[in-house]
């Protein structure tokens, strides 16, 4: 059939909205009416860098919609399901099997590209092969995707906001309430308060940190991250940011620094502001090396550094849960977002990238009513 869609053509383009062909699904796979996608950092990757062999390609991983059509011996899923579309793993390598999907060894090969069983469900006009991105390709108003890559949810809640769990908030959450799981008397720095460090700065807040520190260079995030439960903020554009952190701490220093920017210097920072025993996550890719003293900064203060991929989470398990927080409100993801159509896709993705807006959800169904 045919669809729209966000195409990347090569690194350093635009996305081009044009029609594209989506074959139906087959064994174990679903097709989604797309209502909503998030943009997430991930997908600037091949945008910003060279990736040979990947374009053309359709971005998008953070995807929400109702199945439409069904394929062979998926049991499930029915037509007119609600679902949040995460990314894909094997289900069979001994990191999913011991519940970290995120970690899944097949990671490489099922998240870029082409589908599970090795061929494409999207092409060109002209019959070229399109890649997808996580196994799902959101950033379109149709999208078929593997039953593992899918969580269904009631029916109840608005899938606009629902789309972004389906990774970055996965991540920053998880982090915290999965691998970190830091003490009630502790002190937390995020480092960079987009999606993901919000997420994870909400879920510090329900673990009632001592200190929760947010770190950016943009006020109005730091304004909404004191609404949303940090006890402290650092303007990093104006600020000495490891003074702070040794004023904030009663130089103790940090027991958890989670850094979402990327930015080699603040990762330092952050590496020589532990305190004993602390551990320092990084969650996005940073463009430079960083420099360890394995004396200084490792083996005598008992320093963690560590990578850490959606959060250790199980999307059929954590999903739900966030849901819940959320209609709690105590996880108002809402207070994040932003929407555009398919046709603002470039303004959202430049939108993210200067900070001006902290979660950009495109919209594909505009009929859709919660």
């Amino acid at each position: 059939m045919q669809i729209k869609a966000a195409v990347l053509n090569g690194a350093h383009q635009k996305l081009v909205v044009t029609n594209v062909e989506l074959d139906d699904p087959k064994e174990n796979e679903v097709m989604v009416k797309v209502v909503a996608s998030g943009v997430c950092h991930s997908d600037t990757g091949p945008i910003n860098t060279e990736r040979p062999g990947l374009y053309p390609t359709i971005l998008g991983h953070e995807g929400a919609g109702i199945v439409e059509k069904v394929g062979p011996n998926v049991t499930d899923f029915e037509v007119g399901d609600h679902v949040v579309v995460a990314f894909a793993s094997c289900g069979k390598c001994k990191f999913c099997r011991a519940g970290l999907p995120g970690s899944c060894l097949n990671w490489g090969k099922l998240n870029s590209g082409p589908m599970y069983d090795g061929t494409y469900r999207l092409h060109t006009e002209d019959g070229q092969n399109i890649a997808a991105t996580f196994g799902q390709s959101s950033l379109a108003n149709h999208l078929v995707t593997n039953v593992r890559n899918l969580v269904k949810v009631d029916k109840k809640f608005d899938l606009r906001y629902l789309s972004p769990m389906g990774c970055g908030y996965m991540t920053g959450a998880g982090t915290v309430l999965h691998s970190l799981k830091p003490e009630i008397n502790s002190t937390i720095a995020i480092i960079g308060v987009g999606g993901v460090g919000m997420a994870a700065l909400m879920a510090a807040k329900l673990l009632h940190c001592q200190h929760i520190i947010a770190v950016d260079i943009k006020s109005h995030r730091l304004d909404l991250a004191k609404e949303l439960g940090a006890t402290e903020v650092i303007d990093a554009s104006s600020e000495d940011v490891q003074a702070k952190y040794r004023e904030i701490t009663n130089g103790m220093g940090l027991d958890y620094a989670i850094d979402t920017s990327g930015d080699t210097p603040a990762i330092e920072m952050a590496l020589h502001s532990l305190a004993i025993k602390g551990t320092l996550v990084t969650l996005a890719a940073a463009n430079d090396a960083i420099s360890v003293r394995p004396a200084a900064d490792l083996m005598g203060p008992s320093h963690t550094i560590t990578g850490i991929i959606e959060g250790d989470s199980v999307p059929q398990v954590f999903i739900p849960e966030m849901i819940q927080l959320f209609e709690r409100n105590e996880f108002p993801i809402d207070k994040l977002c932003k929407f555009y159509t398919l046709d603002q896709v470039n303004e959202a993705f430049a939108d993210s990238a200067s900070g001006k807006t902290i979660k950009p959800i495109i919209i594909m169904d505009s009929d859709y009513h919660a």
